[in-house]
């Protein structure tokens, strides 16, 4: 079995360390290191359907005893209503301050899950195995953990580490195609960041799920590199974690407001897709700044990733109609919003002081380049 390992130590330097475990093979070997004997494995009902019986086998073969707990896929699970029924149907089962919480999927049940352990017995140990693109890069790494209300996005939760994250880079092989491309945001978000070679590897031909797992192994560790080196500078957002919203003040409101408008014929956006948008718009402020241009590189990934369009009601004239979800991020402070903007590549800075006609000039600028996308 092929593995590759990163240890995050947060601050203080004396603090926490957990590993996070890249593998071939790995759900097989799950008990080795997993130490509680009493497990909640939270899940979805499309991961269940890959994964599960694999996962379930491996450590009930070891003696552990596993609570199965499958919630509906998809962004509407990661709810204050499925929390609570988590967390009633764990104490009904019995489950103690000594369990330990798995979670098997991707960004919404890795969220989902921690929150539950966070506050479960006012918190017990978790583990983040991600299954997706997205959470083996981004949302299962650093503690961040929680649920979306009507007012916006991760508003409730909590930072609460995992005990380890466990990566099988044979997962990538069963993700659909808009999955996977969903999750490669992220990746090319920290290659924006901190690394080149990152926010080029969707040119690569084997950048695929059904990529060498060689490759995988490089590139994974690679990526998660980026976010572990923030997080362990700024383990609770107070300074240069914040990098990591880049494309998400927007992405954030874009996401929120076509859940809100769901009307026959239009779909609501995918996370990755809203941040893609994001990311078009905080390249054209960076630019309007005197910044580095990476609008054209942010347009061709855009192109590649093939997003479903933004909605009608979105003109050159309605970008107020997004207000009440960007004053809403938890990213916003006093009313005032921060971006993330781009000096160069491997420069992000924060910014206070974007002026509304900033704003309207990027608005249009994202709308005219990205209508008529290839879907």
């Amino acid at each position: 079995m092929a593995v590759r390992q990163l240890n995050l130590e947060l601050p203080p330097k004396d603090g926490p360390t957990y590993p996070i475990i890249f593998a071939d093979g790995l759900y097989q070997h799950l008990a080795e290191h997993i130490t509680e004997t009493t497990i909640a494995l939270i899940t979805d009902e499309h991961i269940a359907h890959y994964h599960a019986e694999l996962v379930v086998a491996a450590l009930a073969s070891a003696g552990k005893t596993l609570h199965t707990y499958t919630v509906p896929a998809g962004e509407a699970s990661k709810s204050l209503t499925t929390y609570g029924s988590l967390l009633s149907a764990m104490l009904q089962d019995g489950l103690d301050r000594h369990s330990a919480v798995l979670a098997l999927g991707g960004g919404v049940v890795g969220d989902l899950a921690g929150f539950v352990a966070a506050s479960f017995m006012r918190g017990i140990e978790v583990y983040q195995c991600p299954t997706s693109l997205l959470a083996m890069v981004d949302s299962s790494v650093g503690g961040k953990t929680g649920v979306n209300t009507p007012e916006g996005k991760n508003l409730v939760g909590a930072f609460w580490q995992p005990k380890a994250v466990l990566v099988d880079v044979n997962a990538l092989r069963t993700l659909p195609d808009h999955t996977f491309r969903e999750g490669a945001v992220e990746l090319f978000k920290h290659g924006l960041l901190a690394d080149e070679t990152l926010a080029t590897a969707f040119k690569d031909p084997r950048f695929t799920p059904m990529g060498e797992t060689e490759y995988w192994l490089e590139l994974l560790p690679r990526a998660v590199r980026v976010k572990a080196d923030i997080v362990m500078e700024d383990e609770t957002e107070q300074g240069v974690r914040a990098f990591l919203n880049l494309g998400h003040t927007l992405g954030h409101a874009l996401e929120s407001y076509s859940h809100a408008h769901t009307e026959v014929g239009y779909a609501p956006l995918s996370h990755g897709e809203a941040v893609a948008y994001g990311l078009v718009f905080a390249a054209k402020l960076s630019a309007q700044r005197g910044y580095a241009d990476e609008t054209r590189r942010c347009l061709e990934f855009l192109q590649w990733l093939k997003p479903k369009p933004l909605h009608d009601s979105l003109t050159n004239e309605t970008f107020d109609q997004l207000s009440s979800y960007l004053y809403n991020d938890k990213k916003a402070h006093d009313k005032q919003l921060r971006w993330i903007l781009l000096e160069a590549v491997g420069k992000p800075i924060i910014v206070d002081d974007i002026h509304q006609t900033e704003l309207q000039a990027a608005w249009r600028y994202l709308l005219a380049n990205t209508q008529g996308l290839p879907v």
